[in-house]
């Protein structure tokens, strides 16, 4: 579908001197009418923009005109060292592969939807006999039917328990399912049939599977009628218990369709986005109504510069949602988008369908679309607040330790193990908009530690391959100019630091302005250690030791030339940073807690070459556990059905390692 057209005209990118439209036209007289998407790079050979075209040629012409562009526009002209292009067969598939660039490169001066969690869905899985209700992320690349998505995990969890009530369907994996002599608990209390031990016949089972599959493709009135006349039959017959279960499934539906909120009766399927615009930031709040039924709603902050047109936004940010996502039939809109004709044939063609993208005026598509931009004002308004309120926090932080500028990303650090066993490091990250969790880092301590653990090697390890990773990856510490960094995620200007242009890290920034540690001089000695030996110089760090009787709030903090110090209880500062140090304790001790489950529920049996998870079965079976395994002799283990001689030896000699 796609051809390489240009590359690099002459020169490599990081060797280029030359930039603006000099450079553009110079590209612009070889290119073609076609359409097609074209990159813009920097001398340094990152990405500024990506766009797309209807016809290449005249559209990367317009950048070589002098005057007549957005101070944005005219700042990425003059940045751009360097091009690159793609032709399409057709302008919507330029726009789908535009968005995808654009998702994966994050360029500076696009519109930017910043979001990397992927949607839960419903699966009714078949690739087993028995079919299994299950929650489901990631590629479907389970056979079954999908239903989705929903706005969060505790909406699926929630529905997936009501649908058990209503349909009887299996949650368990197919390992618990295949070991079942007998039924289990949700058996009793009437949220599985039972298919494992045989309560309910095949034929019974896969019409609960029909009925649940009705239900979540939207024919819900259908189903609840059916259970209706079964519950009327049952009681004509005078088999009152199976009329009582056909009440509680039709009682359990009737629950799921009114805890879903907004349950439009004229919308089946489709996606309704809301947009506000305040303060310079934006707010897209988007609702799932899938078989009749909301099934949740999430608020985006896209990055866009303030003088991007709101339909723009809209338009760039819905190409770029549907990027990974499965594209409904219908979706409405707040207010119009630039080029929606071209956006509707764009996901037309993605879905293999006809999708139908439209702005209601009227009824009640209108009045969804209205509450959709109702929620946006509101979140779009809690984020200003909750981002003023940070603001003055990171202020007072600055005060505090003496810092040259508000800092723009703090990071804290913890160890957490149990005698050296299990050890894992963890950091945390904070900045204008609160905790940015997509940079938290988790360390496993590779360094040997003595048997009561060594937190300061502990901590020099951690610190040690984050700031040699960081220095190999983005180079020294742009220098400090003492000037604040906006506190929101405008990238607009020209006055910023060189490490704010990374493509993924357009709110934090990639180097800390300010290191925490959970500890005093020691480990704050440690740390400087480290920064030293890497001729790190300019990276201020500091301390956080318990105060007296380790009294919360009385915590003294330690800087380097500088006495240990307290703040005033109620400081609002002091509550900030006992949070993150509080967050960055609950972060490691979390990543210990998972590491040490895993090393629990490690068996022997699994580091044993030729052992597959059948003999292992086996194994367990004829012994009932890895520890018996271990005490069995080379002949009992050789009369285990799939155990060869051979593999007996080994078997006994990986437990009997040095014995004659």
């Amino acid at each position: 579908m796609n051809d390489p057209l240009t590359t690099q005209d002459g020169e490599p990118v990081e060797d280029a001197v030359e930039s603006g439209p000099d450079v553009i036209k110079r590209f612009a007289k070889t290119l073609p009418g076609r359409p097609g998407v074209y990159r813009m790079y920097n001398h340094k050979g990152d990405v500024l923009y990506v766009g797309k075209a209807r016809n290449l040629k005249n559209r990367v012409s317009n950048y070589t005109r002098l005057g007549g562009h957005t101070n944005r526009i005219a700042a990425m002209i003059a940045n751009t060292c360097s091009m690159e292009f793609v032709t399409t067969k057709t302008e919507p598939e330029a726009l789908l592969l535009e968005a995808n660039l654009i998702k994966r490169l994050k360029p500076r001066y696009n519109v930017i939807l910043r979001d990397d969690k992927s949607f839960p869905y419903i699966l009714i899985a078949k690739d087993h006999d028995v079919a299994q209700i299950t929650k489901h992320r990631g590629a479907r690349n389970r056979k079954g039917s999908y239903y989705g998505p929903f706005a969060s995990a505790g909406s699926v969890n929630t529905t997936i328990n009501l649908l058990q009530k209503a349909f009887l369907l299996r949650s368990c994996s197919d390992s618990y399912y295949e070991n079942r002599t007998r039924p289990c608990l949700l058996f009793q209390i009437k949220r599985c049939a039972a298919p494992c031990t045989g309560e309910i016949s095949a034929d019974g089972y896969s019409e609960l599977v029909k009925q649940a599959e009705a239900f979540l493709s939207g024919k819900s009135n259908a189903v609840k009628t059916a259970l209706a006349k079964q519950m009327e039959a049952a009681s004509e017959e005078l088999d009152f218990e199976r009329a009582a279960v056909c009440r509680d499934r039709i009682s359990a539906l009737s629950h799921v369709t009114a805890s879903q909120g907004i349950n439009p009766q004229g919308v089946a399927e489709a996606d309704i986005f809301g947009l506000a615009q305040e303060g310079g930031q934006t707010c897209i709040q988007v609702f799932f109504i899938r078989a009749g039924q909301n099934w949740g709603t999430r608020a985006y902050f896209p990055r866009a510069d303030k003088s991007v047109e709101p339909a723009d936004v809209l338009a760039a940010f819905i190409a770029q949602f549907y990027d990974d996502k499965p594209v409904p039939r219908q979706i409405m809109l707040s207010s119009d988008v630039s080029e929606l004709d071209l956006l509707r044939d764009a996901l037309s063609t993605k879905a293999g369908r006809k999708v139908e993208v439209l702005v209601p005026q009227r009824g009640e598509k209108r009045e969804l679309v209205q509450h959709a931009m109702t929620n946006a004002r509101e979140a779009l308004g809690r984020k200003l607040a909750d981002t003023s309120s940070q603001k003055k926090l990171l202020e007072g932080v600055k005060n505090v330790f003496g810092l040259e500028r508000m800092p723009r990303r703090i990071e804290v650090y913890d160890n957490s193990h149990i005698q050296g066993t299990n050890a894992v490091g963890g950091m945390i990250v904070a900045g204008p908009e609160g905790l940015a969790k997509a940079h938290y880092r988790k360390f496993n301590i590779k360094t040997e530690q003595d048997t009561g653990g060594d937190d300061f090697g502990m901590m020099k390890e951690v610190l040690t391959r984050r700031f040699s990773r960081l220095l190999k990856e983005h180079g020294d510490r742009p220098a400090n100019t003492g000037e604040d960094l906006p506190a929101s995620d405008d990238t607009s200007g020209d006055d910023m630091s060189a490490d704010d242009t990374s493509a993924d890290d357009t709110s934090v920034g990639t180097w800390p302005d300010l290191l925490l540690i959970d500890g005093g001089k020691g480990q704050l000695s440690a740390v400087q250690d480290v920064l030293k030996e890497l001729g790190i110089k300019d990276v201020p760090v500091a301390g956080i030791s318990k105060g007296p009787d380790r009294n919360a709030g009385r915590e003294q903090f330690h800087i380097s030339g500088k006495a240990p110090f307290m703040l005033e209880q109620r400081d609002p500062v002091l509550y900030y940073v006992q949070r993150l140090r509080d967050e960055a304790h609950r972060f490691a001790i979390g990543t210990h807690r998972a590491k040490r489950a895993k090393a629990a529920l490690a068996n022997p049996l699994d580091e044993i070459g030729g052992i597959g998870p059948g003999r292992k079965k086996a194994l367990l079976r004829a012994f009932g556990s890895a520890r018996a395994v271990s005490g069995a002799s080379a002949a009992d283990l050789e009369q285990v059905e799939g155990i060869s001689k051979s593999l007996a030896t080994a078997i006994y000699g990986y437990f009997h390692e040095g014995e004659t």
